[in-house]
């Protein structure tokens, strides 16, 4: 009797540990700890990953179609908004996943995981229809069908802006599963997502008071690029993350990764501001005044610096490597 309790102990204790994510081995006595799986098996953000990896797949065939079809890349009706919008898409909605992730779990991570999946896919889709449809997906109301498909477009980024919010402001609240400089690239990222979603939220809304007046809907002032300051920082989400993976995977040490990333996210910012000057004062992407001028060359330092540090870092790694 006693040693079959003393056997049910160990048991239970044994599976402690590996709840605890470590076991210890049976040989060497050290700890072994129990690999996670990847973070895109977590079934909570199963949707995103899925409309992730398909309108990526969507871009790049669409891609393949406009090498052979050919036509202009710039224009209402082009290829290049399938293409964007699926690769753009994709990739915001994987990034997405991911920081879901690294945030402890709520009931509600399914409902948000699923709405902003199915919003981004069917408006990508909408834009791809109407590419195919050979007619504007944007600022488009010359029937009913394609006025209501652009409202449609309008609501489904706006809800996405909303659960895109409801994650930057838990990045914000709780505890991120990451490092430091991965905790600030994350949180950085998702405020110029969310800056960007807004901002195509405001081009939509004095968009429609330009048509009303008989104007131009893309273009502001005499020469201002609505979609330059929406699409400036919209993949940081992307690139501060990668840019902190790269760092670290170039063995440099945490804090001299924390002053990078610090120095990547301040250069961000800077091409925000860059990027919205240049759209209201009514000028093209690259023709700014001396003081906006200014702030561009301060965003590309502040960003090309910690990228030209990483690679380096790498090299030197590999280098070191390769002579052992």
């Amino acid at each position: 009797m006693l040693q079959s309790l003393l056997c049910e102990k160990e048991s239970l204790g044994i599976l402690l540990d590996i709840a605890m994510g470590q076991v210890m081995h049976k040989t060497t006595g050290q700890p072994h700890v129990v690999a996670e799986p990847p973070w895109w098996q977590e079934p909570r953000v199963w949707p995103l990953v899925v409309v992730g990896v398909t309108l990526t797949i969507s871009g790049l065939v669409h891609l393949v179609i406009w090498g052979i079809d050919g036509g202009p890349w710039a224009g209402p009706v082009t290829w290049r908004k399938p293409i964007l919008f699926g690769i753009s898409g994709g990739l915001t909605a994987l990034s997405l996943g991911w920081v879901m992730t690294r945030l402890p779990r709520q009931r509600t991570d399914r409902f948000f995981a699923w709405s902003a999946a199915v919003a981004l896919f069917v408006e990508v889709g909408l834009i791809d229809l109407q590419r195919w449809r050979g007619v504007a997906s944007h600022f488009n109301r010359a029937t009913t069908l394609d006025s209501w498909i652009y409202d449609a477009m309008g609501v489904l980024i706006l809800w996405f802006t909303l659960v895109s919010a409801v994650v930057m402001v838990r990045v914000f609240r709780e505890p991120v599963a990451v490092a430091a400089d991965m905790r600030l690239a994350v949180r950085a990222g998702l405020v110029a997502l969310v800056w960007s979603c807004l901002l195509g939220i405001w081009i939509t809304a004095t968009a429609e008071l330009r048509m009303m007046e008989g104007l131009e809907p893309a273009v502001i002032g005499t020469a201002g690029v609505p979609k330059f300051a929406h699409g400036a920082v919209i993949h940081a989400l992307q690139w501060l993350p990668l840019l902190a993976w790269a760092g670290r995977r170039a063995g440099i040490r945490e804090q001299r990764r924390g002053w990078l990333m610090i120095a990547a996210t301040w250069g961000t910012l800077l091409l925000a501001v860059y990027a919205f000057g240049q759209t209201v004062a009514g000028r093209p992407r690259f023709d700014g005044s001396l003081p906006l001028a200014g702030v561009l060359l301060a965003a590309v330092l502040l960003l090309g610096g910690p990228l030209l540090f990483s690679v380096v870092a790498c090299l030197c790694r590999l280098r070191s490597r390769t002579a052992v």
